[in-house]
C-alpha cells in the first residue's frame, strides 16, 4: 500500500490508474484484451471510442483520444513521451504466446533481481513490461 505524508495528515492512495493517451483506442484495446482485460467503459467519439476503461480483476487502465482531451483541455492533447508501464504476471510464457505478431521492444531476460521481463510496444505507443517472478 503506498502512504504519503503531507503535512502530517497521512494520506492513503485506494488506487492508481493510468490513463494513456492514443491516436485511436481500439487497437490497444484489443492488446489488452488477449491477456484477459475487458472494456468496461465506452464513451463514444464519432464512431469510435473516444474514452474507455479495461479492468482484469482488480487492475484498470484507461485511454482517451487526443481529441478528446483537446475537448477537456487543449493543454493536455499534445503528444507526449510514450508511458512505461510494469505488469506483473503469473505466467509470462502465456502472455508472450498471447502477444505473438505484436511490436516486442525487449526480447526477453532474466533481471539481476530474478524476474524474467519481455517489452512490448502496445498499439498507442506506449511500452508494457511482463514480469514474472520466481515463486518464493
Amino acid at each position: 500500500m503506498l502512504k504519503a505524508l503531507i503535512l502530517g495528515a497521512q494520506i492513503m492512495i485506494q488506487q492508481l490508474t493510468p490513463n494513456l493517451p492514443v491516436d485511436s483506442i481500439e487497437p490497444s484495446a484489443e492488446f489488452f484484451a488477449k491477456i484477459g482485460f475487458e472494456v468496461t467503459v465506452r464513451v463514444p467519439e464519432g464512431g469510435a471510442m473516444g474514452f474507455a476503461i479495461l479492468v482484469n480483476g482488480n487492475q484498470q487502465v484507461m485511454y482517451q483520444t487526443y481529441d478528446s482531451l483537446k475537448e477537456d483541455d487543449a493543454s493536455l492533447a499534445t503528444a507526449g513521451s510514450p508511458v512505461l508501464l510494469y505488469v506483473t504476471v503469473n505466467d509470462l510464457d502465456a502472455v508472450a504466446e498471447k502477444l505473438k505478431g505484436y511490436d516486442k521492444v525487449m526480447a526477453e531476460r532474466t533481471t539481476f533481481y530474478g524476474a524474467r521481463e519481455i517489452t512490448y510496444r502496445e498499439p498507442g505507443g506506449h511500452l508494457v513490461t511482463f514480469a514474472q517472478f520466481p515463486e518464493q
